[in-house]
């Protein structure tokens, strides 16, 4: 397996692909309920395969994730060929960034001496979608990018 197994509510959530996906197999439900009951590690298989096969779709399509902690932020920007991050550091340890109050002070205090800004590039590996998948295993969520840009501009035009 090279991701990770879907949850229950996701599988729940996919219920229909996951038909489908027993379908393009040619596996009927009667036959599905057979190969769980007298082949579990075979049904396994196929959960494990079901769950790549989703991940592979969701990751191709990741632009944007974040990844907040209580005094930092990490913005990316994930392209074919490399991985671009905007780091947001909260050097005041009363600030809490994951909290509302804490969020709202740093948008009022961008310009404060104990917020610092950081950017870096590395290139993709031969496996995006693995270097993705690294991020969100770490905590990171996929996100449209509004942050990521909001920052990105204010680094580049100062």
């Amino acid at each position: 397996m090279k991701y990770s197994r879907l949850t229950k509510e996701q599988f729940e959530e996919l219920h229909q692909e996951f038909i489908n996906f027993l379908a393009s197999q040619s596996i009927t439900a009667d036959e599905w309920e057979q190969i769980k009951k007298n082949k579990p590690e075979v049904a396994e298989d196929e959960l494990d395969v079901f769950s790549d096969l989703i991940w592979e779709g969701v990751l191709e399509k990741v632009t944007y994730l974040e990844h907040f902690s209580k005094h930092q932020m990490y913005l990316f920007n994930i392209t074919m060929a490399e991985i671009k991050l905007v780091a947001v550091k909260v050097e005041n340890e009363a600030i809490d960034i994951t909290t509302r109050e804490g969020y709202q002070w740093l948008q009022s205090n961008l310009l404060d001496d104990a917020v610092n800004l950081f950017t870096s590039t590395k290139a993709v590996s031969e496996d995006r979608n693995k270097d993705i998948f690294a991020l969100i295993k770490q905590g990171a969520v996929i996100t449209k990018g509004q942050l990521f840009e909001y920052f990105n501009d204010m680094v580049e035009n100062n």
